[in-house]
């Protein structure tokens, strides 16, 4: 009944949120301040995008039964921040990229809706439904995507940038940034849930990734200069392209029979090298290129050590992930983040509002802990939610131990008299007798026992 309503109110509202009177400007007056109704609809559509509807994605793949009313939730709240955002004052936004997006979302957000309300309604189970199911699944999980992709367009538009000529370097920021998240997303996923599949399959997690390498290498190559007069970052560019699909065939050479392999590390190594060194016009830009090349290469280095020392060429653990092997991925989703706020005019704001390449670096870091959180969370609420939470869960009597974690073992409480005693009658050898007649011994080092003080000839006890 819930969903019923979210899509009641979805139908209703999509007259309100078409009608935009803002579109008729033509230009950002960036002297008009940003209004509270507008800081209200981006708050409010960050949160139901970057974590309500991609929690509600999760239990719905887990099958969970919050997942419906999650959703529902997350319908009527973009809802309403849509109409907020088509009635604000203060600046005003020509017709974007972004308003074009939304118009898409509406009609998504619609249908699959729609979808979600017939599927709980189980009727023509054998006609209609097996192919919504196979519409809904997909759609669902393309929400986080989605939700990435406009919450990116959001932040160009309230900004002003990646307009005219600055577009095309704008979105090959955006874009890299973003599949460097979404490669450590994908790692996490495989860490702690995708080794089943792999091992299904007989493929390594490297034969994927030098596959999307190569792919990406091609369409790199050819598509970074744009004619007239080569530019040293047009040669940087392309030759990275190229050294993505060499290195990326050899990873697939490697990694056939679902061996593991180095070569998608090195590559990260190489190409973190290569933006360490890639010197901009002003220095801020620079330091933080740096800093995402080095985030690059420690990312790879230390993805070569788990694959080569910690697991000795063999596959992850499903379900036993070592704190380790968190590391390379965080440092891919730093690199991405920290790729994607280095564009031309994200760095000339920053060094007009007198920001230091430091401060800007830690805003960075604290923005990639939180995108970590939310990519570990979800996987971890997918481990423990609907029906796989009893899968992943073993319970014993009261307590119950999480899949990939250990109880610390704990010492019974002693008590005075107690044969061990703890505090300091510990740290005293006393008289004791055995049944048998022998004097009290204690091991040492795992060695045989040592006759370490004869009761019989000394009354007291040795303070050691």
């Amino acid at each position: 009944m819930l969903k019923v309503a979210a899509a009641l109110l979805t139908a209703a509202a999509l007259p309100l949120v078409n009608a935009h009177g803002h579109h008729n400007a033509t230009e950002i007056d960036e002297s008009k301040p940003i209004d509270a109704v507008m800081y209200v609809h981006m708050s409010l559509q960050t949160f139901v995008w970057g974590l309500l509807f991609p929690v509600g994605m999760v239990l719905g793949l887990s099958k969970s039964k919050y997942h419906v009313p999650l959703q529902s939730v997350g319908v009527v709240v973009t809802t309403v921040a849509s109409w907020l955002g088509h009635h604000h004052g203060g600046r005003e936004f020509p017709e974007t990229v972004h308003g074009t997006m939304a118009k898409i979302i509406t009609f998504v957000l619609v249908a699959q809706t729609a979808m979600g309300i017939f599927l709980k309604l189980h009727i023509l189970e054998k006609t209609v439904r097996p192919w919504v199911v196979r519409a809904h699944g997909p759609l669902g999980m393309a929400f986080p995507v989605i939700g990435w992709t406009q919450m990116l367009f959001g932040v160009a538009t309230a900004l002003g940038f990646c307009r005219g000529g600055n577009l095309g370097q704008c979105a090959a920021h955006y874009i890299m940034g973003s599949a460097f998240i979404g490669y450590a997303a994908i790692l996490v996923i495989m860490l702690n849930i995708g080794g089943e599949w792999l091992k299904r399959t007989g493929r390594s997690q490297e034969m994927l990734d030098s596959s999307v390498i190569t792919a990406w290498g091609i369409v790199n190559t050819f598509t970074e200069h744009h004619g007239g007069p080569w530019s040293h970052k047009d040669m940087q560019h392309t030759m990275m392209g190229v050294l993505w699909w060499a290195g990326g065939m050899l990873g697939i050479f490697l990694s056939r029979n679902g061996k593991r392999s180095f070569v998608p590390a090195v590559i990260i190594v190489f190409t973190g090298w290569g933006m360490s060194a890639h010197e901009q016009a002003l220095m801020i830009s620079s330091k933080i290129h740096a800093m995402f090349g080095y985030a690059l290469m420690a990312a790879g280095v230390l993805r070569i050590v788990e694959i080569c020392f910690v697991l000795h060429d063999g596959p992850s653990v499903p379900g036993h992930a070592r704190i380790f092997q968190h590391l390379p991925p965080y440092l891919l989703t730093l690199g991405g983040t920290l790729f994607m706020s280095a564009t031309d005019e994200e760095m000339h704001n920053a060094d007009n509002l007198g920001i230091d390449h430091v401060t800007y670096a830690l805003f960075d870091f604290s923005l990639s802990f939180l995108i970590y959180l939310v990519i570990t969370f979800l996987v971890h609420l997918y481990s423990n939610s609907g029906r796989n939470a009893a899968k992943n869960t073993e319970v014993t009597g009261e307590t119950a131990t999480e899949n990939g974690y250990a109880t610390l073992s704990q010492r019974a409480p002693h008590t005075l008299g107690d044969e061990e005693d703890d505090g300091p009658e510990a740290y005293e050898l006393t008289e004791h007798t055995s049944l048998d007649g022998d004097d009290d011994a204690v091991k040492i080092g795992g060695e045989d026992e040592v006759d370490w003080i004869d009761g019989q000839r000394r009354g007291g006890g040795v303070r050691l």
